[in-house]
């Protein structure tokens, strides 16, 4: 049975990080998440740090914030904290939304009873899941109000997938794509959209029913782009690569949550399940060509490319940014987006100077732990 949908106070954000731990030989993953998650416990910080999916990845979580600026602090803070200890265990860490050597094969449980649970149910699909996002969580005011955002949002999946693009590279080849990561995503019977319902006592029902086939048994089984969190009361947009800088990170959380605001007060989109019709095309534009794909408007019917689409948003939700303090990490999307520049982009740019995969993430490393900028 669902739970309750829990009360949170409304367009409050948390953010979650998917880590790559590598070592410094070569840069491939490497299995520390254990020693690092020994080394980090005696620590004092706001959020969490915790285990993921496999030895090679761990993830850093935010509390619940209520701004900009209070999501970069804290994303600073478990970024310091998580690259003193892996200093410590000689081992680097780093954002970005694939590693380019790891070979599904090798992959391994981190033996969590959940983790053993989808390695056994999905096999391979499990194995080559070693990816990495953001999540960023929004607070919503009750149930039905976080359906109605959950299927808003949808139409602007294409900005957020396009924002954070950082995984080019793949099996060391590059892809073609911005973000490849959600190509390993897309295989699983449960990925993709949530179903359209706008009421939650529907959305039991559904769930209720879902339980039968034997692959649901709790929420955390539905990998969908965006997904209902009713224990914390929340939406959860998953479409993100984890960004190369966490202050890139808070940006786009900034900018969802902002975006939030807009939807649900200013009820803007008129929701139909048509949208979905053009969903998986609009996605796999921003995947494959980031700021520089076209989208369609599901209402509209119109064409446009997802950077200048991106910019009137900016400006259509600028005075919710003001009353949530989010102006700041809404300049940084801005600037981003006009010079035209992407984490994808700086990836492919390093990998064109040195010719080496190796040198990319090394400077990934670099880059995540502040002391090398994006140039």
């Amino acid at each position: 049975m669902l739970q309750p949908f829990a009360s949170s106070e409304p367009f409050t954000i948390g953010v979650e990080l998917e880590i790559q731990v590598v070592n410094t030989h070569d840069y491939n993953l490497t299995k520390a998440t254990t020693e690092l998650l020994n080394r980090v416990k005696e620590e004092s910080f706001a959020g969490a740090i915790n285990p993921e999916t496999t030895e090679g990845m761990i993830e850093l979580s935010t509390g619940v914030c209520t701004n900009f600026d209070q999501a970069r602090s804290e994303l600073q803070v478990l970024r310091d904290t998580l690259v003193r200890a892996a200093d410590f265990l000689n081992v680097g860490v780093c954002g970005g939304g694939t590693n380019f050597f790891q070979n599904w094969f090798d992959q391994r449980s981190d033996g969590r009873e959940r983790s053993e649970y989808l390695m056994n149910l999905y096999g391979a699909l499990y194995q080559q899941f070693t990816i990495f996002g953001q999540h960023v969580h929004v607070g919503c005011p009750d149930p039905d109000s976080a359906l109605v955002l959950l299927h808003s949002l949808s139409r602007y999946v294409p900005h957020f997938v396009a924002l954070a693009a950082s995984s080019p590279f793949v099996q060391g080849s590059d892809t073609q794509f911005q973000c490849a990561r959600l190509n390993s995503v897309a295989p699983f019977p449960l990925s993709g959209q949530a179903p359209f319902m706008t009421r939650w006592s529907e959305f039991e029902a559904y769930f209720d029913r879902m339980t039968n086939t034997g692959l649901v048994k709790s929420l955390k089984d539905f990998y969908w782009d965006i997904r209902p969190s009713p224990g914390y009361g929340t939406i959860e947009v998953r479409v993100m690569d984890t960004p190369l800088r966490v202050e890139w990170a808070a940006a786009i959380a900034a900018y969802i949550q902002a975006l939030s605001r807009h939807l649900l007060i200013d009820a803007p989109v008129h929701l139909s399940e048509r949208d979905y019709e053009v969903y998986r095309t609009n996605r796999f534009m921003a995947c494959r060509f980031g700021l520089d794909g076209a989208c369609v408007n599901p209402e509209s019917g119109q064409r446009g490319a997802i950077r200048d689409d991106i910019l009137a948003t900016l400006d259509a939700i600028a005075g919710h940014a003001r009353i949530l303090g989010a102006e700041e990490g809404l300049d940084m999307i801005r600037r981003t987006v006009t010079s035209g520049s992407s984490d994808a982009m700086w990836l492919r740019r390093v990998y064109g100077a040195h010719d080496s995969l190796h040198e990319v993430v090394r400077q990934q490393c670099r880059v995540w732990r502040g002391d090398q900028a994006l140039g």
